[in-house]
């Protein structure tokens, strides 16, 4: 099983900024895609922005030009720099990735999944006056 905890949620007032970090563990064999989602509060669950290994971003248009992902594949942990944050911002953030996990056989050889999404916990984003 692949497990992502992400850290960094809060409460910030309009214009301020938060710095959100999720880490994939497990038997993570490769992570092709990680990003972060968000709901807020009766609404569905929307892409923020998203990374490809090969550093291919995308991004939400109501967060272009003010959040930026990044990512240290060394690590498995994703990171999203949330600048100049709204009101509308506020949400409970969601790290998703798409992974890969392996096993070993008792013939002692290794096996590697398909690729499985998975979902981290979700951290609260407050964004008020």
């Amino acid at each position: 099983q692949v497990q992502l905890v992400e850290y960094g949620g809060g409460s910030v007032q309009p214009g301020g900024s938060l710095r959100l970090s999720c880490t994939a563990s497990g038997s993570i064999f490769s992570i092709n895609t990680m990003g972060w989602y968000r709901q807020a509060p009766g609404q569905q669950r929307d892409l923020v922005a998203n990374l490809t290994t090969g550093r291919s971003a995308a991004y939400a248009d109501s967060v272009m030009g003010r959040f930026t992902i990044s990512r240290d594949n060394d690590k498995n942990t994703v990171y999203l720099q949330m600048n100049n944050l709204k009101p509308g911002d506020t949400a409970v953030y969601y790290c998703n990735a798409e992974a890969l996990q392996f096993f070993v056989d008792d013939q002692g050889v290794m096996v590697v999944s398909d690729p499985a999404e998975y979902w981290g916990q979700g951290t609260q984003v407050t964004v008020s006056s």
